[in-house]
């Protein structure tokens, strides 16, 4: 706006302003248009007082209990000074001066002194509460956090509050202090230094159960568990100290220790009187792996409840301070939060910022100035409050549980503590921090400082805090009592999520087949071969035309592709009412383009197309979607969404095989692992494309290997073979499904057999690249109407008994091997015999074979080098079933540290090498 119009519209403001009411007469000024100039520059001024304090109070705010890091940020924002002119308007001589307060400000009334304004501000964005919100790309969003903060009183705690506050003060210190009595050489990471974190959680839950949350999902790590667990979950006292007496556990797994349990109860929330829902999601140490997981899980609950807004359903996430900054799944997991197939309708995280990571100071394990920099780039406001205030704690909770109702975003909460044991009880923390530490011990805990303020102020009395600590006190002892009653430890009791009557009269050993009427896959296969209705005026590319015309012919033809077998899995488990989630790199299209799930319109933007959603008219619900370039955090997310509910097929898929090595942490500690730990079933389906092609080492292997290792199938505990429900027992023993398919009618009984089990079992699938087109590789529909199962094994119905050499293999590699059979006209003497599925092992299916050919030599052929791949897990087990009468031969590729050849030549040359052995007789 130009300086007149900025003048005629503010003058009457203007002229009132102290500014225009000095000693001097206005005759003796030179005109009433410098002096306008003069108050609009010092109304800037100010302005730029308050907002540099808006921009940068948080670097001076008191918010470390120790008074170790406000020290080194104090200078940083004394360019404010500078910046707002401070000396050059002299406005350090003119603090008893009256000025307009801006409208980008709430601190008080339309005037006020200016030492009252920096007053203000300095107790809004200088005290115990730091704010970084400015950054923000939203004004509504930054103006509505302004008036939140500076609202005067908008903090004031009343009475009744503050008992509450410092109530649950009590029962956490006193419950840690009762671990450490009792249990003294425990480990127990405990939350002594920011006990004010459980009555910040319950605070958050109180407030947004008053807007109508019902269910809250908690992901954290061990740093103050099993106090949240029974504070906050309310978790029975008993269940908790019969870990700390070491009770023999009542079910089959190995179990975790007790700071990792989950669990899912029903309490009523009494601020509210409302019942709500707590779960706390079981975690391993890898700190931050647990949050995609908890998004996932929470995701899913909205999913079913029919919450689109988050209205009903919210996580909220733990973190400590170094691992919130240091840990990739940390950026990886904030970056879903805003993807509308990820959003939970905002987070709520705390950060339990003890300063230190479990011996490195700050300046060693962070770059940035805040170790909660990273939420930045999710524009989420970021409030940093001493934890040593718990009534200034409450404020910015009631702010964060308000922000979130109001805008469905994820709010930070970083609470500035310390720790005031070791890393765990029996760490010594001086050996490294040895003045931090000698400050530590000199300073009283928080709960008495707050006590000695409520009972200077009345609201308790010395008597009362005798009483209440002694009645807490009594309840600790009584579930000590009650735990040594306890003879076992039940896993079950730690479910973070039941599945309440899933298993309730059903036999797990029940087989059904996974076939489907042929009915139904002619009109599935029909529909998805079959362009966008043409009232849609729906513009495809030339190349989907032609694509859509060859399925079209297959479908008439009753054969299928591999896409074609996806889709008619998919198809058929929605017409049963079953939703289907299904996210990864580029899987809409498919990385190797054979999918084309969602078609896109050649002349509109954004505008799709999904054949497999509209169906039938009451079919479930199919989530596609490409996601994030993430691998560990986006294969998290869809295994906590497995969790939520055993009715639903969850799928993730990697472009390619080799890129889940990113993901190792979650394979290992979650999705091999969850339910001998945790006693946690998931029927997760990963799709890891594997095959050697010469595309290089990262492009060709899933690691087929290294899943193998992960599994415990074992020869030597598998039930008896000669047991006609050997499969299926075998099935349920095991942790994971290891699958190598090499056929469409395969890869749909896999996908549809995860839902017809009566349990739950995570399933790796290694999915081929060059069979997705290979007409060789074409399934029938007779291989998928009713009646039909999936085949573990693949066995050689055209070679007789008397065959020379009985060759075993998996993958993709069978077809070059019997391309190779052919032209050697050897198809009489080498057997070719699939596994299809590798764990658990079809001692069963693949004895039945050696049975079949007793004199022919064995061989074991795969592309993959050797002590990669399958090799060495078959190798034991084929030995085991021959018992001595002969010993399985390799034939494959020797070892590498790579896991295939980057060079073109070597790889055709090592390929016709293994495979020209492979055919010797």
């Amino acid at each position: 706006m130009p300086l007149n119009e900025y003048l005629q519209k503010h003058r009457p403001a203007l002229i009132q302003s102290k500014s225009f009411t000095t000693e001097t007469s206005y005759a003796q000024q030179p005109t009433d248009m410098s002096y306008a100039i003069d108050a609009i520059q010092d109304h800037a001024a100010v302005k730029s007082i308050i907002r540099s304090f808006q921009d940068l109070g948080y670097l001076a705010a008191d918010l470390d209990p120790l008074g170790i890091t406000t020290k080194d940020r104090i200078s940083k924002i004394e360019k404010w000074k500078v910046d707002s002119k401070f000396y050059k308007r002299g406005l350090d001589k003119r603090l008893d001066e009256q000025f307009l307060v801006p409208h980008n400000t709430f601190i008080g009334p339309e005037k006020m002194v200016l030492k009252d304004i920096i007053h203000r501000c300095e107790e809004i964005y200088t005290g115990h509460i730091g704010t970084e919100y400015r950054y923000i790309n939203d004004y509504d969003k930054i103006r509505w956090i302004r008036q939140k903060l500076e609202t005067p009183g908008s903090g004031v705690l009343s009475k009744e509050k503050k008992i509450k506050l410092w109530e649950r003060l009590v029962r956490t210190t006193v419950f840690e202090a009762f671990l450490a009595r009792k249990w003294s050489s425990e480990k127990r990471f405990g939350i002594e230094g920011c006990e004010v974190l459980i009555p910040a959680l319950k605070e958050v839950i109180d407030q947004c159960t008053s807007f109508g949350v019902e269910n809250y999902i908690i992901g954290m790590s061990h740093r103050g568990r099993l106090n949240t667990l029974v504070n906050v979950c309310r978790k029975p006292l008993h269940q908790l100290f019969a870990h700390f007496i070491g009770l023999e556990p009542a079910e089959v797994g190995a179990g975790d220790v007790k700071y990792h349990l989950g669990t899912s109860v029903k309490v009523m929330n009494r601020a509210n009187n409302k019942l709500i829902k707590v779960s706390m999601v079981a975690n391993a140490s890898h700190l931050e792996h647990v949050n995609p997981v908890c998004q996932g899980k929470c995701r899913a609950q909205q999913f079913f409840a029919g919450d689109r807004t988050g209205s009903l359903v919210m996580p909220i996430l733990i973190h400590g301070d170094s691992s919130f900054c240091g840990q990739g799944i940390v950026f990886e997991s904030i970056q879903l939060s805003d993807l509308p197939h990820f959003s939970t309708k905002g987070n709520v995280h705390f950060v339990i910022n003890n300063q230190i990571g479990f011996t490195t100071d700050p300046r060693f394990y962070r770059s940035s100035p805040m170790c909660t920099d990273v939420a930045r780039v999710m524009n989420a406001p970021i409030f940093h409050v001493n934890a040593d205030d718990p009534e200034a704690v409450y404020h910015v909770c009631r702010i964060a549980a308000e922000w979130r109702k109001t805008f469905q975003k994820c709010v930070v909460i970083d609470l500035v503590c310390y720790r005031r044991m070791g890393h765990n009880e029996i760490d010594e923390p001086a050996f490294t921090q040895p003045l931090m530490y000698k400050m530590i011990r000199s300073k009283p805990p928080v709960l008495h400082d707050y006590t000695a303020k409520l009972i200077k102020e009345g609201v308790i009395t010395k008597e009362r805090e005798k009483q209440y600590v002694a009645e807490y006190d009594k309840i600790l002892e009584d579930g000590l009592a009650a735990s040594k009653k306890e003879t076992h430890v039940k896993l079950t009791h730690w479910l973070d999520s039941p599945w309440v009557g899933f298993f309730k009269g059903k036999d797990k050993y029940e087989v059904r087949s996974t076939g489907v009427d042929e009915k139904t896959l002619k009109f599935i296969g029909e529909a998805f071969s079959s362009p966008p209705p043409a009232e849609l005026k729906f513009v495809t590319h030339k190349g989907i035309d032609r694509i859509l015309k060859q399925r079209m012919e297959m479908v008439q033809k009753r054969t299928i592709d591999w896409s074609l077998g996806e889709a008619l899995a998919i198809g058929s488990l929605l017409k049963e009412g079953i939703h289907v989630q299904f996210t990864g790199q580029d899987v809409e299209r498919g990385t190797f383009s054979h999918r084309h799930h969602v078609l896109h319109h050649q002349e509109v933007d954004k505008v799709t197309f999904n054949p497999l959603k509209n169906l039938f008219p009451d079919q479930a619900t199919y989530s596609i979607c490409n996601s994030s370039l993430s691998e560990n955090a986006v294969l998290g997310f869809q295994l906590g969404y497995s969790t939520h509910n055993p009715k639903c097929l969850v799928m993730w898929e990697a472009q390619f095989g080799d890129f889940a090595n990113t993901a190792q942490a979650m394979i290992d500690t979650f999705v091999t692992s969850g339910q001998t730990k945790w006693y946690r079933q998931a029927g997760l389906v990963m799709l890891l494309p594997h095959g050697f092609e010469g595309m290089g080492p990262e492009h060709s292997s899933a690691r087929i290997e290294r899943y193998l290792n992960l599994c415990d199938d074992d020869p030597e505990t598998a039930p008896p073979l000669e047991d006609p429900k050997f499969a299926i027992k075998h099935l349920f023993d095991v942790n994971i499904i290891l699958a190598n398919p090499t056929t469409p009618a395969n890869i749909f009984h896999l996908w549809r057999r995860q839902l017809y089990l009566n349990f739950r079992k995570p399933c790796i699938i290694f999915t081929p690249k060059f069979i997705l087109r290979l007409p060789e590789a074409r399934s029938s529909f007779d291989d998928m109407v009713e009646g039909t199962f999936f085949q573990p094994v693949y066995p050689d119905k055209d070679v007789p008994s008397g065959a020379k050499k009985l060759m075993f293999c998996s993958g993709k590699v069978y077809y070059e091997l019997m391309e190779e059979r052919a032209k050697r006209k050897l198809v009489k003497d080498i057997a070719l015999v699939r596994l299809e599925q590798l764990c658990p092992f079809p001692y069963d299916l693949v004895k039945k074979e050696l049975d079949k050919y007793p004199d022919a030599e064995i061989v074991w052929a795969q592309e993959e080098h050797k002590y990669q791949g399958p090799w060495a897990f078959v190798e034991y087990r084929l030995n085991h079933l021959l018992q001595k009468k002969k010993q399985v031969r390799y034939a494959g590729r020797p070892v590498s540290a790579s896991t295939a050849a980057g060079n073109k030549y070597l790889h055709v040359k090592e390929n016709e090498a293994f495979i020209k052995e492979a055919m010797l007789v």
